[in-house]
């Protein structure tokens, strides 16, 4: 369950290494991880935090070769639609090309966090191997390319649109995420029974991600409308 938990939120994901292939065991043609529209691609990046934050928000769309500035925002944060390589390398989701995850990171996350999933995303778009995805995140990390979260990273993922995994089929429910140096659940209380908060860390990025729903969508509606899974 925490697994499906955390491949809701798109990013970090640890699953079975048994169903890693699942259906889709390589990259997609490249055009199906793009949205046609650019003007649409924003709108559902805005909506994975409240309009008081993703409305002043940088936003950035995937093209061919990664992402791009579609607008430049004001207030540091920096609103995207990740795709299904942001998940664990052993996800069987990993290379799902319905995958639309809309994610508002602050203005720490969006420094330290941030890039190294925009690196990813370049890679991928030039045709790396997710073996080869992931060696060059392990390498990166131990040359300190790609630096540790800041103090206070985080990220809004409340959006009631986007498709997460196919084992939600949509959205999943309002959440908040939470980035730290590699971390134990113990230290946050998470993964308890009754404890609101989940726990994960990607081994590749020593990153533990700590996420914990909140009561409602960006757009004010209670959360437990347009929930799956």
């Amino acid at each position: 369950m925490i697994r499906r938990l955390l491949l809701a939120a798109a990013v970090f994901t640890v699953a079975d290494p048994a169903v890693a292939q699942g259906p889709y065991p390589n990259m997609a043609p490249a055009d199906s991880y793009l949205m046609p529209n650019a003007a649409h691609e924003v709108e559902l990046a805005r909506s994975a935090a409240p309009e008081s934050v993703s409305g002043k928000a940088t936003v950035l769309v995937l093209g061919k070769g990664g992402y791009e500035t579609a607008v430049k925002g004001s207030n540091g944060f920096v609103c995207i639609v990740a795709r299904s390589w942001g998940a664990g390398f052993n996800d069987s989701d990993f290379w799902n090309p319905k995958v639309r995850a809309p994610i508002c990171h602050n203005p720490a996350s969006a420094r330290s966090v941030l890039p190294t999933y925009l690196s990813r995303t370049r890679w991928v778009m030039e045709g790396a191997s997710k073996d080869e995805v992931r060696e060059r995140i392990i390498a990166g990390v131990a040359s300190a390319q790609f630096s540790q979260p800041e103090i206070g990273s985080m990220c809004y993922m409340m959006s009631p649109k986007g498709y997460l995994s196919d084992a939600t089929g949509g959205p999943w429910k309002p959440h908040v995420m939470y980035f730290v140096p590699r971390t134990a659940n113990s230290e946050w209380g998470a993964n308890l029974p009754g404890s609101p908060m989940i726990g994960n860390t990607d081994d590749a990025e020593q990153i533990t991600v700590f996420l914990t729903p909140v009561s409602d969508w960006s757009d004010g509606s209670s959360g437990s409308s347009h929930e799956h899974g």
